[in-house]
Parts: structure tokens; sequence; C-alpha cells
């Protein structure tokens, strides 16, 4: 793994979280995008070379949705930005750990995406992210 990519927040209302962050950070988000896939739309914001993404759930059934309503708003998930998914897939699994979705799939931010089993991480959910390079 190469470095943190970002820290996703799972948030109830994006509109009043980004007034938050955009307060916080004193300067707007750059970038908004929803992932349909994943019932979720996202909001990214940069603090010097780090970012954070805020996510609020777009229907009930969604993954962020089920977080909110189990732990309420607060920190989702971490993500680390990796080279290669698929080999970093085979080396955690030959480590013990519990991929959730061993193929990955395209989320936010132009990355290609897994998540780990957060009971295989002491209860953080970790998520891979790698570039998606365009060929054409």
């Amino acid at each position: 793994m190469k470095k943190i990519e970002h820290i996703g927040i799972a948030v109830k209302d994006l509109e009043v979280s980004n007034k938050l962050f955009a307060s916080l950070f004193g300067e707007k988000h750059y970038k908004e995008e929803e992932v349909v896939s994943e019932g979720v739309k996202t909001s990214f914001f940069k603090s010097g070379p780090n970012k954070i993404e805020l996510l609020q759930a777009t229907n009930p059934e969604s993954p962020i949705a089920k977080f909110l309503e189990k732990k309420g708003e607060g920190i989702h998930h971490i993500a680390f930005a990796v080279d290669d998914i698929k080999s970093e897939i085979k080396r955690l699994q030959s480590e013990g750990f519990i991929v959730l979705n061993e193929i990955p799939k395209k989320g936010a931010d132009n990355k290609l995406v897994v998540f780990l089993h957060p009971k295989t991480t002491n209860g953080v959910l970790i998520e891979l992210c790698q570039e998606i390079v365009d060929t054409n």
C-alpha cells in the first residue's frame, strides 16, 4: 500500500455537511459524484495532501444508509492507494483478510475499489483504491 488515499465519513445530509467542512477547511469541496451502484452520493475535500470523502445514502438499502442507521454519522472507512489491486487482494487473502468484493468495482473519483471486512481489520472498514488508467 502506497498511502492513505482518503478517509470516508458517512453523513445524513451532504449539503449541510458540505457547508460544515467548507468552514472547517476554508474552501469548498472540489468534486461531487454519485455512485449509483452503491446508492451513494459523494463529496470530496482536500486538506493539504489528504482527502476527505463525505458519503450520503441515496436509497434506504445502501450500505451507507445501513451504517447511518446502526452507528450514526462518523468515520465510515479508511482508503489506501495501491498500484495493483488484484495482486493486493491475493496477498491480503493469503494473510487471512476477508475481502468483501473479490472483483474490483468502479468507485468514486475514478478508482477501482475493494473493501476488507472489518472483523479482520480490528473493526475498521478498509478500502483499497487503484486509479483507473485511461487506455484510449
